[in-house]
């Protein structure tokens, strides 16, 4: 059975994102490409930790991370990454609205689970077929996850900015040990990856 891990781009005060996440601001006020501009502009140096968090025979997700409305579904929105989402396997979406899957070119198919994250893990693993899983994010999803005992290896990318209020890593998560298993970094990010101690 594969392991469970996170990778999640995080503030050095500990956010994933602002305020006021919408349409015209993915990550919230005032955040802009400050948590991910590692990826893009400096890619080649960080080849190897964007190589892996997509490297996983499925994901999971919460509705916050592939939408910006509540409520019912607008059935026209598809997620933020185009028509070919990066994932390239099964993706399940935490939701408390039912919605049909969606598939994507490139072998990406949206399931959308309103049954919880364990519910969500059990699908998961079926269809990752020994592979591991990838909790994607957001922060709150991560933390149901931590909080659960359900994670394996916590993989962080600090970049070098203070953001002061939003969507906190960690939050209302209990005590935790981790084993540090590496740390790499340059002028963007620090990549940090921890093991969770049972």
């Amino acid at each position: 059975m594969g392991k469970v891990f996170t990778d999640m781009a995080v503030s050095v005060d500990g956010y994933t994102a602002g305020l006021n996440q919408r349409a015209d601001a993915p990550f919230g006020d005032g955040v802009g490409d400050s948590l991910h501009a590692w990826m893009f502009q400096e890619p080649e140096e960080n080849a190897a930790e964007i190589a892996e968090i997509v490297a996983a025979g499925a994901f999971i997700m919460g509705r916050n991370m592939f939408s910006p409305g509540r409520g019912d579904w607008d059935l026209d929105w598809t997620g933020w990454w185009g028509p070919e989402p990066p994932y390239h396997g099964p993706v399940f979406v935490l939701t408390h609205h039912e919605r049909k899957p969606v598939v994507m070119e490139g072998g990406t198919t949206f399931h959308f689970v309103t049954g919880g994250i364990e519910e969500a893990l059990e699908q998961a693993r079926a269809a990752a077929g020994g592979a591991d899983i990838s909790i994607a994010g957001g922060a709150a999803t991560v933390n149901q996850f931590v909080a659960a005992g359900l994670l394996d290896e916590i993989r962080l990318h600090i970049t070098p900015v203070l953001l002061g209020r939003g969507e906190r890593l960690f939050e209302g998560v209990d005590h935790v040990d981790l084993t540090p298993v590496s740390v790499r970094g340059n002028d963007r990010v620090t990549h940090v990856r921890y093991v969770v101690k049972r």
